[in-house]
């Protein structure tokens, strides 16, 4: 079986690298000059670990190809699936929908057999049943049907969300869309992985009410969290007393500085207005996205209140840029706001983060600093802010910080600390939810330091 990717972004990248290891001829038709070039040389656009080495080897395989002409790429495809971008219109929120119309109208002009044509992008409610009209006025030709397959893939661990997923969702309403789509993911039936098939719209829909779900829920322990500052409760314990209950679980528990990245922000954003057009308006929804903004807006304040000193002219050593670990995605990361409002004070900020620096220079003052290693960076450092929780700032022992750092304050925003240990070291320590009350003997053993 042959199919095409219309994108060679985040999606469609790690979708056809996926694909290829299940045996299928995957062609990625990407439109952009410089990342075409990068992915013909072997090059990664983007970092997820394992995904250079997958894209190696099915090339070398002969399954994985990308071009920069359409046409090349549909030849014989039995499916092609749209894998570009729906970003957040600027002044609502609405799902920018024109990349994946353009995409779509170029392959409909392009085909000159029958096919299945498949959103992989995120995309609103009746975009599907959009597409399938479009494709019965370009094309009354050609039996070109519909089918929606929304990804779940989580940045950092995308790959084995594909290979080993929860679910795949399908909306599909032809037997010929259907056939294909489950011959494609054949080899999931081995993990007797279920396969859900639904209506276009309610494909549509599932990805962005699981979105919002998870958002809600990373949303609700923050809250928690500041009340927990309040009453001197800890959020760990908190949560971990929420998660052992079955029907909620332990996932999404983890306080934090807020939400971003490529997806929940968006499609947040993107539901409620969903939501308001079609007169059922999501009001948990609109609200998640309001508390989050007012969370990441607030970072900069917590950190400078935190500091109870006067920043100008001092070092700031901030670990971490990226929304999360083992990604270099900037899109709507915490780190961004919570640097400018230090810039704004006059701090001399310094920062390291793994993978997401490049990305990070565009977004970030022009006077920010930005270190080799987190060791560099904490080096003389009046104040060290925790924004990201990659593993090897976990390593940091707590002699080497007091050695290294001129002051005695850490704001550790992931929580990733173990706060005894720190207070021992003579350090101000500020977590997320962990109260006021005095350090206990099950702190020094907790799983969560």
């Amino acid at each position: 079986m042959k199919i095409a990717i219309i994108g060679g972004g985040y999606v469609g990248l790690v979708s056809a690298a996926c694909f290829a290891e299940f045996g299928v001829d995957v062609v990625v038709a990407e439109t952009d000059p410089h990342r075409l070039e990068r992915l013909l040389a072997g090059e990664m656009p983007i970092y997820e670990p394992g995904l250079e080495a997958l894209v190696a080897a099915n090339r070398a395989a002969g399954r994985l190809g990308f071009t920069g002409v359409l046409a090349e790429a549909i030849a014989h495809a039995e499916a092609v699936f749209i894998a570009v971008g729906t970003p957040s219109r600027r002044g609502g929120g609405h799902a920018d929908l024109s990349y994946v119309f353009a995409a779509a109208e170029q392959v409909l002009l392009a085909l000159d057999h029958p096919a299945v044509l498949v959103t992989k992008s995120t995309v609103p409610v009746g975009t599907g049943r959009k597409l399938a009209a479009l494709a019965a006025q370009l094309r009354p030709d050609l039996a070109i049907e519909v089918a929606s397959n929304p990804e779940f893939l989580r940045e950092g661990n995308a790959i084995g969300d594909f290979m080993r997923p929860d679910r795949v969702v399908v909306g599909a309403e032809t037997e010929r869309a259907r056939a294909v789509l489950r011959a494609l993911y054949r080899p999931l039936n081995l993990i007797e992985t279920p396969i859900l098939m639904t209506g276009l719209e309610t494909a549509e829909l599932i990805k962005y009410a699981a979105n919002a779900f998870l958002a809600m829920k990373v949303t609700f322990i923050n809250e928690m969290a500041d009340l927990c500052e309040a009453v001197g409760a800890d959020v760990h314990d908190v949560a971990r007393g929420m998660g052992l209950d079955g029907r909620i679980g332990r996932k999404f528990l983890h306080p934090g500085p807020g939400f971003g990245g490529s997806c929940f922000p968006k499609d947040t954003l993107a539901l409620a207005r969903i939501a308001q057009d079609a007169r059922a308006p999501s009001r948990l929804t609109e609200t998640v996205v309001a508390v989050n903004e007012a969370r990441k807006a607030g970072l900069g304040r917590r950190i400078i209140d935190a500091a109870a000193s006067d920043l100008r002219g001092k070092r700031v050593a901030v670990l971490g840029l990226a929304f999360k670990p083992e990604t270099d995605d900037m899109r709507d990361s915490p780190a961004i706001p919570a640097i400018e409002a230090l810039v704004e004070t006059g701090a001399v900020v310094v920062t390291y983060d793994p993978a997401a620096m490049a990305a990070a220079k565009p977004l970030l003052p022009a006077s920010v600093q930005y270190a080799e290693s987190a060791l560099q960076a904490i080096e003389n450092a009046a104040l060290l802010v925790v924004m990201t929780e990659w593993n090897e700032f976990r390593a940091l022992a707590p002699i080497r910080l007091a050695q290294d750092m001129q002051g005695r304050v850490i704001v550790d925003l992931r929580n990733i600390f173990d706060p005894a240990a720190m207070r021992a070291a003579g350090f101000v320590y500020h977590g997320v939810g962990r109260g006021s009350r005095p350090d206990t003997e099950d702190d020094k053993d907790s799983e969560h330091g």
